[in-house]
């Protein structure tokens, strides 16, 4: 039901809230007070025509909010409708179409006038109220037209073009050869290689750098050296015992590091053709992230799933075939659960009818014929999964069609 209604800067509505109680409720008041505006509001909200007019004089835009509460479930709909430009349709905050707001509006309210049922006029609506009448069971027709879809969609990303598919299959293969063939084994190789190609294209300074380095710590007179000579100066006294452990593990560190220094510039070499070869490496990794991903790690990742397509475009037939049989299976099921409820529906039509017309007699029409007209036009937008175009036909008096 609907709870709430807003409406700012509609017609000579300036700002209305409005609060529903459970029940009915009669809004009245003198021609010119508002109720048209109340209607057209509540129009505006199920998807209803929008016209700018309806803007209050001075504003540049009309909104009207409305919460509809079913059950547990909340819905708040709002349609704003600008001076210009075309109106704008929000679902729970969300924006939406106003079809999808009209839709959505049918099933949360109707509105009845002298010369209109909303919901009734809509086939879907009408097709809902046989099968509601009938009992009819859809879901087995549902799940039939479902997993037709899915196999149809399975097919067209399998690829039913020839020409296409293999035009795709010599891409994938090129891509997959190309990134293969650079036989990329760990994700971080460029990060190294980055840091290889920065010591190799300055490797004679590293080396002096590196020799200087090694000198000022273990050469005579050296870092080394002074210390080894300033614990001697201490000698063995017991006062000084602390200082000269920890002057001891000093020399240890630097005797450590002054080998690793040592070895670091003995490794580096001025080797043009390895920094050749560095850069032509790092030049193929960044050709290949320029095509296939940000990192490495993201053009692996491409090349796995683009093999994996590979093979399912190159074993078509295989897979076709499989696809072919199960859709033919699917579309078997089709048929049985579209007959199935076409056949309810065709057989319940008449007592609906019948059912109807009995209570249009109480309504003081005692020869209004009402038919249900039950069709299967495949060329009809408005048939259902069963392929069924559900039509009520009334004639409210005799002679009428």
């Amino acid at each position: 039901m609907l709870t709430e209604l807003r409406i700012e800067n509609l017609g000579i509505v300036k700002n209305l809230e409005l609060v529903f109680s459970d029940g009915v409720i009669a809004l009245t008041g003198e021609t010119g007070a508002g109720k048209t505006m109340l209607v057209e509001a509540i129009n505006l909200l199920i998807g209803g025509r929008a016209d700018a007019t309806v803007v209050r004089h001075g504003t540049q835009e009309a909104r009207v909010e409305g919460r509809f509460v079913v059950g547990d479930n909340e819905t708040i709909l709002c349609r704003v409708v600008p001076l210009d430009g075309r109106s704008r349709a929000y679902v729970n905050g969300r924006l939406a179409t106003v079809s999808q707001l009209s839709e959505l509006g049918q099933e949360l309210l109707d509105m009845h006038g002298q010369h209109a049922h909303q919901s009734l006029l809509g086939a879907a609506a009408q097709r809902e109220a046989l099968d509601h009448f009938a009992q009819i069971d859809l879901s087995g027709l549902r799940a039939a037209r479902a997993r037709v879809t899915e196999v149809d969609a399975s097919l067209a990303l399998l690829g039913g073009d020839e020409r296409a598919r293999a035009r795709e299959i010599d891409l994938l293969r090129f891509q997959v050869d190309e990134i293969n063939a650079a036989s990329i084994a760990d994700p971080q190789e460029d990060e190294a290689l980055g840091k290889e190609q920065d010591l190799l294209s300055d490797a004679v300074n590293y080396r002096d750098s590196l020799w200087s380095a090694h000198g000022a710590v273990s050469d005579e007179d050296g870092v080394s050296d002074s210390l080894g000579k300033a614990i001697a100066f201490l000698g063995n006294r017991d006062a000084f015992s602390e200082i000269i452990t920890r002057m001891k593990s000093i020399q240890s560190d630097l005797d450590d590091v002054s080998a690793e220094i040592r070895d670091t510039a003995e490794a580096i070499e001025d080797n043009p053709q390895r920094l050749d070869a560095v850069r032509g490496r790092r030049q193929l990794l960044l050709d290949l992230r320029r095509k296939y991903g940000e990192t490495l790690s993201d053009v692996m990742q491409y090349g796995a799933e683009s093999s994996l397509r590979l093979e399912e475009l190159e074993s078509y037939e295989a897979r076709a075939l499989a696809l072919d049989a199960e859709r033919k299976q699917s579309v078997s099921e089709l048929r049985v659960q579209e007959q199935r409820v076409g056949e309810a529906r065709r057989k319940a039509a008449p007592l609906l009818a019948k059912s109807v017309q009995q209570r249009l007699r109480k309504l003081a029409m005692p020869h209004a014929v009402l038919d249900v007209h039950v069709a299967n036009d495949s060329g009809d937008a408005s048939r259902d999964a069963a392929g069924d175009n559900v039509v009520f036909l009334l004639a409210a008096n005799p002679g009428s069609e």
